[in-house]
């Protein structure tokens, strides 16, 4: 996990943001075990009960389980859980603004296909960067 933080949504978010990221990166699998509270708080920097309120958060959306004496791991089906609401969050909020760009840019599938394949184009030449 990245060590820092910033200033545009509170640490415990940032936390549990950082948790889903290992899932969908497959850093985390299911049935892994979440690192303890003490072991991110002391490593981090923060809070006990801010790494906590992070995790609780992660139950609550059911993509880990608390196991009492054991600690928290992820759950089976996670992932899956998370690429359906990430895809439709993408869908729903990013998607219509880079449709847009597209739309105005002029751009065809084939340049953008092309683009993504072959490296990053020169501004405004449709030339390949080296």
């Amino acid at each position: 996990m990245d060590r820092e933080w910033n200033d545009s949504q509170p640490i415990y978010r940032q936390l549990r943001d950082r948790v889903v990221a290992m899932i969908l990166d497959g850093v985390l699998k299911e049935g892994d075990p979440l690192p303890s509270v003490r072991t991110v708080a002391a490593e981090y920097r923060v809070n006990p009960l801010t790494v906590l309120k992070g995790y609780q958060q992660l139950v609550e959306e059911q993509l880990v389980e608390k196991r009492r004496g054991l600690g928290m791991f992820v759950n089976v089906g996670a992932r899956n859980l998370l690429l359906a609401g990430e895809r439709q969050k993408f869908l729903a909020e990013q998607w219509p603004v880079v449709y847009a760009t597209i739309r105005r840019l002029g751009l065809k599938a084939e340049e953008l296909l092309d683009g993504s394949a072959n490296g990053r184009l020169k501004s405004g030449t449709g030339e390949e960067e080296r």
